[in-house]
């Protein structure tokens, strides 16, 4: 045993690099997937979170005899730089595979529909869980007063978990079988939302670093201009790619997957630089190409604007990040496990209904609304409510929280995994039994 103990020592203290950890990734995602698919015959997102959580816990039970295979670990999944992965690289990505793939004709009939649903909805689930976090860690039964846990800091969490996962949410709700018009709905509300919810977690972010009071001309004053720049920009590099397109006119395959991958990282290289909404900027972009594909009713033929082939490549590469995306967040739990006590376990059972509660409402007020002018299919708000999966957005942008909160981002950690945990793999997997039943 302490042979084993100093080789895993002797590894742990290599350094490792990108190459090697993305090795390790990609081994996991192939070995996971041929077992998810032979085996458990899940949801593709969710069978592979279940088998990396089964891993983490396995290597959490072999590390209580062999301590340094669990630093080893330790040392690997915090090498991986959760949020840094997910917000700078693969998030644009993921964000632009699922705009150039929805239904663009159908999402622009139910514009004002979508887009309510998205403000409205992360607004108040952002208010609602912030302020009943707040006042249920207040309570003195839990003993965490020496958190000394701000306002701020509660509507921070209600913030990051408020916008649904589109990578979550869209590799679900395609095998649902829904109808159109409600497939839509869910997938246009969970891209803006995500992109939305960003923009308020950075606007609070920004507000509590920065020491200012927190009033509304401050937050509306840094949201008009994380929003409407992202718009913005989006709209103005979609402009310029689509020339860049229709120059080549689909002689070059190749070529338009350069382009196509090109102004992704350019839109989110330029909001990052002069601090716009990068998510909202890429969603527009894909949109903005999506927009050009022309449908002729009589003869059934599409004119593309992109080759079929880029949207085959898209699909491929979100796929691939998919896979790699969900064995991170179930390997997370490596990192948390020193966090998790019975008091804060109990807080997130409590915090699971109070998420799911406040999303309930804040998706049924504009349905209830919008039904005077729009057909809506029956149980549309419970539809939506329990497709609204979380997924590693919420646990990157957690992970952003500075260090100097202390216990204070351990436990929105504990939180946010937990909310993480419960809608995938409860609602993810009961979601269509919720579909067929109609509750």
């Amino acid at each position: 045993m302490e042979e084993v103990n100093q080789t895993f020592s002797l590894i742990e203290n290599k350094k490792f690099d990108v190459l090697e950890l993305s090795t390790i990734l990609l081994i996991l995602a192939s070995l996971f997937s041929i077992i998810n698919l032979r085996i458990l015959k899940l949801p593709m997102t969710i069978g592979l979170m279940i088998l990396a959580i089964a891993l983490s816990i396995s290597i959490l039970l072999i590390g209580y005899f062999f301590p340094s295979m669990l630093n080893l670990a330790y040392t690997i999944t915090e090498s991986f730089d959760f949020n840094f992965v997910l917000l700078n690289v693969m998030l644009p990505f993921f964000l632009f595979a699922g705009s150039i793939s929805i239904n663009v004709h159908q999402l622009r009939k139910d514009k004002i529909t979508i887009l309510l649903l998205a403000s409205f909805g992360v607004l108040f689930s952002t208010y609602v869980v912030g302020g009943l976090t707040f006042f249920l860690i207040s309570q003195p039964i839990f003993g965490l007063s020496s958190l000394d846990i701000t306002y701020i800091d509660c509507l921070l969490f209600g913030s990051l978990i408020a916008p649904t996962d589109p990578i979550a949410v869209l590799s679900i709700v395609k095998k649902m079988n829904l109808s159109p018009e409600t497939e839509t709905r869910i997938a246009g509300e969970s891209l803006f939302n995500d992109g939305i919810g960003v923009v308020v977690f950075l606007t609070l972010l920004g507000i509590k670093t920065s020491g200012d009071a927190i009033t509304v001309q401050s937050i509306g004053s840094l949201f008009f201009t994380e929003v409407i720049g992202g718009l913005a920009l989006g709209a103005l590099i979609g402009y310029l790619g689509l020339k860049l397109v229709r120059y080549i006119e689909n002689e070059h395959v190749q070529l338009e997957v350069l382009i196509t991958l090109s102004m992704v990282l350019l839109v989110s290289v330029i909001a990052t630089r002069f601090h716009l909404s990068g998510p909202l900027g890429v969603v527009i972009l894909g949109l903005y190409l999506n927009k050009y594909v022309k449908e002729d009713s009589v003869n059934g033929i599409s004119e593309m604007a992109m080759g079929d082939y880029v949207y085959k490549f898209w699909h491929l590469l979100d796929e691939t990040l998919n896979a790699i995306l969900f064995i991170l967040i179930g390997l997370e739990i490596i990192l948390l496990y020193e966090s998790f006590n019975l008091t804060y376990i109990i807080i997130s059972v409590i915090v699971i209904f109070i998420v799911v509660a406040a999303r309930y409402i804040g998706v049924s007020i504009p349905v209830v609304i919008l039904s005077q002018f729009k057909n809506f299919e029956k149980n549309t708000a419970k539809i939506i409510t329990w497709g609204g999966l979380r997924g590693g957005l919420s646990i990157a942008l957690a992970l952003n929280l500075p260090e100097t909160m202390g216990d204070v981002k351990s436990l929105i950690l504990i939180l946010t995994y937990a909310v993480v945990l419960f809608t995938i793999l409860v609602q993810g997997l009961t979601m269509q039994k919720i579909i067929k039943s109609k509750f």
